[in-house]
């Protein structure tokens, strides 16, 4: 299919998805019901391609060598060119960064290196006038030490805002620090206890992240009302939804006990008594009366549990993010383990099975917690970037659910080369240093090694524009955060001017995505399981089939097709000028991936 064609198809789309989303709303201001695709009620947020930007990278338009809003607006037209139709922005929100936005210090106020809220206003204004959405990042587990409620409720245990968050009293211990023990022992995300003490009052309060970042006490009332009010402050701004950080996390266990050996906590902690309660009522108070997309991080939920949120006639969640496929290659800490490709596919194959017409998927493998897509489930060598990252991109966008894009991947771009502690900005990673280096647990060459491969600042490190000095994401003389070296080979100017570039390819796979309602709400089907080279699958809805084709790896193989299936026009592949194939036996070279009609 030539480029014309896909720019054609992907303003159709765009006129297609408007005009359905206004035929939509007249339907149910009439009361009329909805006409369902496939068993599915078509709605915006299902046929959307999301673009996840995270600020502090993504563009510095003032060179203090910080990302913010102004730069964000700057890159609006590259957005759209594309394709992809809903932003989501990370934290934007006033913070002292002690997790990079995710402590925030005050909701309704723009991070001062970000911008201003005239800022925050012209961008979203310029992304309505492309017809694009914008879904924000929702922190509600916990707040910043610095915001107003945590600074009031630590002055004394008769303040007000003292049930805004968890106090416990401590265990006496002559031989510890301040004389007591934490309250339990739970441990926090980011190393160490999950308890600090506070003085003025002698108790502790509670922080399953870092330090800075007490969790909220959502039992008391007060608390849920004002998140619903910021909440609506930003949805009438015209914000289009949330993506809602550690969200199952918010309802904790009745009186705090000790955890029993061998507990998994994590799981023990998304399934508080009120989880569901709490945000049905957010859904009720808050989201109801917005045309919105909610998306959660569902940390500790397994998928079988996920329609408890995620189900239609639970008035919840639209969408969860599920790590099943993400971590896959993941074990403890920056360890990697091992993983095949049978079990890899088994994941999507469950999900296609557990999650049903009412339930509605996501699609990712890369965000701003997690290492870059193609170094991780690709190869990122000079031979094969290029193929891996479109085989990558392809999987994402024609697989069952919808598809989430985080900044860089459609350039291919990749891990940073680590080599010393001191090149790291990540909590996580120094509070991890401390804990395992330090302590003995294990070398620094080890450490470094696992960080590499895993850290978060691997998807942190900024964009790459171009080719001049920092990659052109500042014209300072240092970003916040080092840039990759391979920006001079791996850059947005050089690949929107490739026809042949990841960018190209990524940009037709979206206006192919949008084009057909078969690889949204198409039914979705493995056809080899078992086989340890090749996914191969269809997307089907009535006459519309799309067969995908990928050899995940690179050595050259053959795939046979299944008895009856047998193709009627190559769409799109990743590799110019495919090997012949032989009757229903298809010759791939390595990291190849097409696109068939059957």
């Amino acid at each position: 299919m030539s480029k014309s064609v896909f720019k054609i198809a992907g303003v159709l789309s765009l006129a297609c998805l408007l005009g359905g989303l206004n035929q939509s709303k007249e339907a149910l201001a009439q009361g009329a019901p909805v006409a369902q695709v496939n068993g599915y009620e078509p709605k915006w947020w299902k046929e959307a391609v999301v673009y996840q930007i995270y600020p502090r990278s993504f563009k510095d338009s003032n060179g203090d060598g910080i990302g913010d809003l102004n730069g964000i607006t700057e890159k609006l037209d590259y957005l759209q060119k594309l394709g992809v139709n809903v932003i989501w922005l990370s934290p934007h929100y006033d913070s002292p960064n002690a997790d990079n936005g995710y402590d925030i210090r005050d909701y309704e106020k723009v991070m001062k290196e970000f911008g201003t809220m005239a800022d925050f206003d012209k961008m979203l204004a310029g992304i309505k006038q492309r017809h694009m959405r914008l879904i924000i990042d929702l922190v509600v587990n916990h707040t910043s030490d610095e915001h107003k409620w945590f600074v009031e409720s630590a002055k004394s245990k008769t303040n007000p805002y003292r049930d805004y968050y968890i106090w416990r009293d401590g265990k006496p211990n002559p031989a510890a620090p301040n004389g007591f023990d934490p309250p339990n022992n739970y441990p926090s995300f980011f190393s160490g206890s999950a308890w600090q003490y506070s003085a003025p009052t002698k108790q502790f309060y509670l922080h399953l992240f870092a330090v800075k970042q007490p969790d909220l006490n959502w039992e008391n009332p007060k608390v849920r009302e004002s998140v619903y009010s910021l909440m609506r402050f930003w949805l009438d701004k015209g914000v289009d939804g949330f993506r809602m950080d550690v969200i199952p996390l918010i309802s904790k266990q009745p009186g705090l006990p000790d955890l029993a050996p061998g507990t998994d906590y994590v799981k023990l902690w998304a399934n508080g008594p009120h989880r569901d309660e709490y945000l049905q009522e957010m859904n009720k108070k808050a989201l109801s009366a917005y045309d919105t997309m909610t998306v959660g991080e569902a940390i500790g939920i397994t998928l079988e549990e996920e329609p408890k949120i995620i189900d239609d006639s639970r008035h919840e969640l639209n969408l969860v993010f599920n790590f099943d496929a993400m971590r896959i290659s993941r074990g403890d800490g920056y360890s990697a383990r091992k993983w095949t490709l049978p079990q890899f596919k088994a994941i999507y194959t469950n999900h296609a099975n557990v999650l049903g017409k009412t339930s509605w998927d996501t699609v990712f493998l890369s965000n701003h917690d997690a290492p870059r897509v193609v170094s991780t489930f690709g190869d990122d060598s000079a031979e094969f970037r290029v193929p891996s990252a479109k085989l990558l991109e392809t999987m994402i966008l024609t697989l069952r659910g919808t598809p989430f894009l985080y900044e860089g991947d459609e350039l291919g771009m990749t891990n940073y080369p680590f080599t010393k502690l001191s090149q790291f900005d990540d909590i996580e990673v120094k509070n991890a240093y401390k804990a395992k280096v330090l302590t003995g647990k294990m070398t620094e060459a080890e450490f470094i090694a696992g960080a590499h491969q895993f850290g978060r600042d691997n998807s942190r490190t900024p964009m790459q524009w171009d080719a001049t000095s920092n990659g052109g994401f500042t014209t300072g003389d240092k970003p916040w955060l080092a840039v990759n070296p391979n920006y001079k080979e791996i850059n947005a100017a050089s690949e929107v001017a490739d026809k042949d570039s990841v960018f190209a390819y990524t940009q037709q796979l979206i206006a192919l995505h949008h084009a057909h309602k078969a690889l949204v709400y198409g039914d979705y089907k493995d056809l080899d399981p078992e086989n340890e080279k090749v996914f191969a699958y269809t997307r089907t809805l009535g006459d519309e089939k799309f067969l995908v084709v990928l050899n995940f790896g690179g050595a050259a193989t053959q795939f046979t097709l299944p008895d009856g299936l047998t193709p009627s026009s190559l769409v799109l592949s990743n590799l110019p000028a495919g090997l012949p194939d032989d009757g229903g036996t298809l010759k791939l070279r390595p990291w190849e991936t097409r696109i068939y009609r059957y």
